[in-house]
């Protein structure tokens, strides 16, 4: 009896040395992760990133990682040959958390430089002033708000308890009052959505920060961002106090890289370039011919039983038949393709420049989706889901469909279910539900690409044979 307990007190006390040992293990790593500096940094290899899922920040498309702060991140990070570890944040409070928590290693997002915040953060990186401005119609004949005076006796919607209710309160007051501030309670209207009825002349107008605002301009070209309503904001990327050298090397590496061609790119990428697509009909050729291209459609759309004429009307949607087109997201060619596409059915991303490759890329990536969706027994619906994850990527088309079956929709359905719960995903309570793995997504170019895409077949069923 007392051998059988010394037996099991020596096994207890190897159990807990080991599991010592391991708790000891892990709190070392720990330490070692919150407390490295850029030298840490390096020799390690890689770089935690705490950002949010947003428009200007990190979103996917087209199964890549996109967004303004991201790519200008991913740039600093191939600087230096380190791999980037993204984490996402709820909302900017919880960034500043995580970060002083030791979860990561530099906010990549413009938070703003307040002076609270210059107790426990250093700012670094680009350092740039936005403001909040006010979004209107500019069609011509439209008499445009010029100052803020102009304000009073107007309609203008936000978001209830914004910080856009706020100005616009505030800014109401010092005007001594007139401004006709109309609240949206909704849960499922974003800003975004707020400035997309402004283009669309459903509201007459909005607020939002301007670096928003211009992005979204090169969603909607009539629209007219140029009446600054608040006081000018400062923010910035920021690091812990504790790291100055990884301070001091984001510095450095945007004076460096402010003025090159690459970074102008970036700039160009998301505030310049248009991304409204082409929806009118493709003029046709004549009666039996859509594109100088139909015979490679033919012989693709063979393989996968699909009338050719669709082809021809997602390769319009994509490049409006310009074999040498290329997207702001870097979509190549006649068929749009992301250049991993092509890598993943073991094409070079330059041959996406040939008509015959593009259009046979795309082919097998439809191959793809077809099976990926083939719990949408019907042939017609599964369709959209597949235009749909041709035009987002299929991981944001799944998130749709779960949060879908979670409130009790139909996940085979795309009209009033699907469609209308990936338009949700620009909103955060929608997109940071756990079943959503893809975070934030613009969706009214997808629901607008399907319709279009659908259209345009229809309009060529009905003018040329098949």
């Amino acid at each position: 009896m007392v051998y059988d307990g010394l037996k099991r007190n020596k096994r207890f006390f190897w159990i807990l040395l080991v599991v010592s040992f391991c708790l000891f293990t892990v709190c070392k790593k720990t330490d070692r992760l919150s407390e490295r500096d850029f030298p840490e940094i390096k020799e390690q290899g890689e770089l935690r990133v705490l950002t949010l899922s947003g428009s200007m920040t990190y979103f996917m498309y087209k199964g890549e990682p996109k967004g303004y702060e991201y790519e200008l991140l991913r740039d600093f990070a191939d600087s230096h040959q380190l791999k980037l570890q993204i984490k996402l944040a709820e909302n900017e409070t919880k960034l500043t958390q995580m970060l002083l928590n030791g979860e990561g290693d530099v906010i990549a997002c413009n938070i703003p430089i307040t002076n609270e915040g210059k107790e426990n953060l250093l700012y670094c990186g680009s350092k740039s002033i936005n403001r909040q401005v006010l979004i209107q119609c500019a069609h011509r004949g439209n008499t445009l708000l010029r100052d803020v005076t102009d304000l009073i006796g107007k309609e203008i919607f936000v978001i209830h308890d914004s910080k856009y209710y706020h100005r616009l309160n505030h800014l109401n007051n010092e005007l001594g009052g007139g401004i006709h501030i109309r609240t949206i309670d909704k849960d499922t209207i974003s800003v975004e959505d707020l400035i997309e009825m402004v283009s669309k002349g459903e509201i007459t107008y909005t607020v939002s920060d301007w670096d928003m605002a211009k992005l979204n301009k090169t969603y909607f070209h009539n629209l007219n961002i140029n009446l600054t309503i608040s006081h000018p904001q400062p923010s910035s990327w920021a690091v812990k106090q504790s790291t100055p050298a990884l301070a001091e090397a984001i510095d450095t590496w945007f004076e460096e890289t402010q003025n090159t061609p690459r970074y102008k790119g970036i700039i160009k990428r998301y505030f310049e370039m248009s991304k409204m697509p082409g929806d009118e009909p493709a003029p046709l050729m004549s009666p039996t011919q859509i594109s100088p291209y139909d015979v490679f459609f033919k012989k693709q759309a063979s393989i996968i039983h699909w009338d050719w004429r669709l082809l021809a009307s997602i390769a319009f949607q994509e490049s409006k038949f310009y074999t040498d087109r290329v997207s702001w997201a870097g979509a190549t060619g006649l068929m749009g393709l992301m250049p991993r596409t092509a890598e993943i059915f073991g094409l070079s991303s330059d041959s996406l420049i040939y008509p015959e490759s593009s259009i046979r890329t795309a082919v097998l990536l439809i191959k793809r989706l077809n099976r990926s969706f083939s719990s949408v027994q019907d042939e017609n619906e599964r369709i959209k889901f597949i235009l749909a994850a041709y035009n987002a990527g299929s991981g944001h088309i799944y998130d749709a469909q779960a949060l879908a079956k979670t409130h009790g929709k139909n996940p085979a359905a795309w009209s009033d279910n699907v469609e209308e719960y990936l338009k949700l995903k620009s909103l955060p309570e929608y997109y940071n539900d756990p079943v959503c793995k893809q975070g934030y997504f613009r969706a009214a170019e997808t629901v607008n690409y399907v319709q279009a895409v659908l259209e345009r077949w229809e309009y060529y069923k009905m003018k040329v044979m098949k």
